[in-house]
């Protein structure tokens, strides 16, 4: 004998519902990247260094007054990673390269993996702690790009269009939640 049972239409819309603000709630916080990670190893662009070589000494040539050293790299301005709302440290360094062009470097960036992640430089100071998490959508910020990973190094081109010494740090912004998850003041070098 067959044994009919009535379910009612409520139910199906609960069950719906329940499913659709799972399927949001999944896309909008992406919980699975708290534990996975994407690490970048771009090819860190070779920089002047200043030294003082001893004439005479072994391995290093005298050169005579007509040579110059050939145009090269500089850093303009660096500094060290703070964490704000996840654990965040490395170094960021602004390049100039001798066609005037200028590069963003992150150097052993380790912050945590988040649904929407930017480089952003902006001219606000670098405040530490839960009072420094939200700042720096208030004055003026560049979005540089989208962060390529969570750990490594890595490299931005910023376009010609944008003086970097306009800024005064670097964030890894989530632009979802509009929170600081680590931020660099960058100082003159």
């Amino acid at each position: 004998m067959l044994k009919r049972t009535f379910r009612s239409p409520f139910a199906w819309a609960g069950v719906t519902l329940l499913g659709i603000v799972t399927a949001f709630g999944l896309y909008w916080f992406q919980p699975w990247k708290l534990v996975t990670e994407t690490r970048v190893d771009d090819a860190l662009p070779p920089v002047a260094v200043t030294t003082n070589p001893v004439p005479g000494a072994s391995g290093t040539a005298t050169a005579g007054p007509s040579s110059a050293p050939p145009p090269a790299n500089r850093v303009t301005a660096a500094g060290v990673f703070i964490t704000h709302e996840h654990a965040t440290t490395g170094r960021a360094e602004v390049i100039r390269q001798p066609d005037g062009r200028n590069l963003l470097v992150l150097h052993d960036l380790d912050t945590s993996n988040g649904p929407d992640l930017r480089v952003w430089l902006t001219d606000q100071r670098v405040v530490a702690g839960t009072a420094g998490w939200r700042l720096f959508d208030d004055g003026e910020w560049f979005e540089v790009a989208r962060l390529k990973g969570n750990r490594g190094d890595q490299v931005y081109e910023l376009p010609p269009s944008i003086d970097p010494t306009a800024f005064r740090s670097v964030s890894i912004w989530c632009k979802r939640f509009a929170v600081s998850f680590g931020a660099a003041e960058l100082k003159a070098t």
